[in-house]
């Protein structure tokens, strides 16, 4: 269970303090959470305080019970936090295989590496020895980012806007993962995501914006305000437009 207790950041930008998270209080449990909201709002500030990234100006985060706030990435890591950025990592040099060994901190024989990337959807043996490189497209590095989560076996798995930067074909394939990955799940993923078939997914969502969190449900529960959300902004830029 993941325990946020009254979250604050705050930054300074010119002589004045700018609130990006106020006083956020969120429990998480098992399962498929997806946050959601406007640009701006907070989410992805929110995703790199649980990691250790940043370090939230004021509250708390517990992790089963164990107070993790002063706890750097690394520590976090260790204790069962994974974390996927917008852009992937390339590394010259190091292959695919290299990076799911160390991934899963131990040896990885090439059966369950191969394992691994076929769940990504990825076919082994064109990728195993491949170098993570330029010749990668985004969505090919963003399974294979995904595949390094799945090697670590982690308690959370955070992924940032996973479908950002990628195309079409990329995408529907990237849904398939994280549907694969749904039926699979121990323990938590948390998708910042836009996109309303990642939604469609979840177990879970937060609805963050402004930098509070303006509501928790199921789909069913959310998509109406989404939806409302959806149609004043349309009407906003119409009414703006036609000025």
């Amino acid at each position: 269970m993941l325990e946020l207790k009254n979250i604050s950041y705050v930054v300074e930008e010119k002589n004045s303090k700018i609130e990006i998270l106020k006083d956020v209080n969120l429990s998480i449990g098992d399962g498929f959470v997806a946050i959601t909201g406007p640009n701006g709002g907070g989410k992805s500030t929110l995703a790199k305080i649980v990691a250790g990234i940043i370090k939230p100006t004021s509250g708390q985060i517990i992790l089963d019970g164990e107070d993790i706030t002063d706890l750097s990435i690394t520590e976090r890591a260790k204790k069962g936090i994974s974390f996927a950025f917008q852009q992937p990592v390339k590394f010259k040099g190091i292959t695919v295989k290299d990076l799911l060994t160390l991934a899963a901190g131990k040896e990885t024989s090439i059966n369950e590496a191969c394992n691994i990337l076929s769940e990504v959807g990825l076919c082994a043996k064109d990728y195993i020895n491949r170098e993570v490189n330029a010749s990668l497209s985004g969505g090919e590095l963003k399974r294979i980012e995904i595949a390094m989560i799945l090697a670590r076996s982690t308690k959370i798995s955070i992924f940032d806007e996973p479908e950002a930067g990628i195309d079409l074909w990329s995408f529907n394939s990237l849904i398939k993962v994280f549907e694969n990955m749904h039926e699979k799940v121990k323990g938590s993923i948390i998708i910042i995501s836009h996109q309303e078939r990642i939604l469609n997914t979840a177990d879970q969502i937060i609805l963050l914006g402004k930098g509070y969190v303006d509501k928790v449900g199921t789909k069913e529960e959310i998509f109406p305000d989404l939806m409302k959300d959806a149609v004043n902004v349309a009407c906003d830029k119409l009414v703006g437009g036609n000025k």
